[in-house]
């Protein structure tokens, strides 16, 4: 196969120029009137390369379809899929890409903005040696999640074009919004993208196939005192600012995300507010054992009602609700399709491998909704944050798998 570095990298850099941070909180979808941005180049794109049924609807998801080479029309259908919005963790604006071009495997320096992505903290870094690695200048995110799965995608689906000699079967494309801000799938209508299965490109490693996530809740638990004046407050004063953080002592200090790793669980709270009228702690509940995550869910019950009879002049609320599930369930039903990944990453002389997201997924949502959909890598990593970087050829990895895995339809 012929030599895609260079339309990836001019794709790639194209793509993480344009603004597309989500935001979180909103009820409309897109969250941000900015995705469209790139929602229209996508959409551009698509057409001007041929693709049929382009469209780009008012909640900013954009789909197309290949059609099947002749003779391959009765094979079952797949589906590629990316979002394109980024992270609202860190800034997304002004993105200004930076090139390594034979990287050496040292610390890389980010321009004059005081970061460097050290071998120490990020180890992938020594794998990457002699590639042509990525980075931003260190003033924002560079986007390669998911702008490196929407390169490798729309390369993939031109490069089929180019190339009719290459028999594949019909494949359907989309990339969506707000995946971000956990609301990716909220309007993706699985019955008129008309998959068979599916493939979120939206991971790390062009090795990885992931087809296991979290379990996960969100809890919050409400406080509310009783305020007097501090110098007449005995016997009278509630503090529920102390009760609060009373509460945070009481779950177990070695399940947090700081000190659990692998399929360990944790409670995660992401945020804390409060005076001694009122207080809230947010958490994230996670695991992805779903035995242990309904234990979870109910250790922060009970403790919150344990602290409602130590406080009984306090006004106490524990809200827990479910966020996903973990897509292993559903996956171990269809597992040939995780088969037929393996094969396309076996077929770039990689070793595949898995390992359980900690995290979500928007395959594991699409899963749940009928579309069994395991998650393949972008290249790229450290996600998030000004750290993150990613290799081109990791990306053209990706992009050859797409191609196999088009070309070997299911039966």
């Amino acid at each position: 196969m012929e030599d895609l570095k260079k339309e990836i990298l001019d794709r790639f850099v194209s793509y993480v120029k344009v603004h597309t941070t989500s935001i979180d909180g909103r009820e409309e979808i897109p969250s941000a009137s900015r995705e469209f941005d790139l929602a229209h180049i996508l959409e551009k794109e698509l057409k001007d390369a041929g693709l049929k049924d382009v469209k780009c609807d008012e909640h900013c998801y954009v789909s197309a379809v290949l059609p099947a080479s002749e003779g391959f029309e009765g094979k079952k259908t797949v589906g590629f899929i990316a979002h394109m919005d980024t992270a609202p963790d860190f800034s997304g604006e002004n993105v200004k890409p930076v090139i390594h071009e034979n990287y050496d495997g040292s610390d890389l320096v980010l321009g004059d903005s005081g970061r460097t992505i050290r071998v120490k903290d990020f180890p992938d870094l020594t794998s990457l040696k002699g590639r042509t690695v990525i980075t931003s200048d260190g003033t924002t995110l560079l986007g390669a999640d998911d702008k490196a799965g929407v390169t490798a995608i729309m390369t993939a689906v031109t490069y089929l074009i180019k190339h009719p000699e290459i028999k594949h079967g019909e494949v359907h494309v989309c990339f969506t919004p707000d995946e971000e801000v956990g609301r990716g799938p909220d309007a993706f209508d699985v019955k008129k993208f008309n998959a068979d299965y599916a493939y979120t490109v939206d991971g790390g490693d062009e090795a990885e196939v992931a087809y296991e996530n979290f379990n996960a809740a969100s809890a919050r638990l409400l406080v509310d005192g009783v305020n007097v004046h501090p110098g007449e407050a005995k016997d009278i004063m509630v503090n529920a600012g102390l009760i609060a953080a009373e509460f945070t002592q009481t779950l177990p200090a070695d399940q947090v995300p700081e000190k659990t790793e692998g399929r360990e669980g944790f409670f995660g709270l992401m945020g804390l507010s409060g005076d001694v009228s009122h207080a809230e702690l947010d958490y994230i509940i996670r695991d992805h054992d779903k035995d242990k995550f309904e234990e979870k869910k109910a250790l922060f019950a009970k403790k919150a009602d344990e602290l409602k009879k130590a406080h009984p002049h306090a006004k106490i609320e524990a809200l827990i609700e479910d966020s996903y599930e973990n897509m292993i369930s559903i996956i171990n039903k269809h597992f040939e399709i995780v088969k037929l990944a393996e094969d396309a990453i076996l077929s770039e002389g990689l070793k595949p491998y898995s390992t359980p997201i900690r995290g979500g997924t928007d395959g594991a949502r699409l899963s749940f909704m009928g579309l069994p959909c395991p998650n393949l890598g972008t290249g790229g990593y450290a996600y998030h944050g000004p750290f993150e970087h990613v290799s081109l050829e990791g990306m053209e990895h990706v992009t050859h798998e797409l191609i196999y895995i088009a070309s070997n339809p299911l039966e």
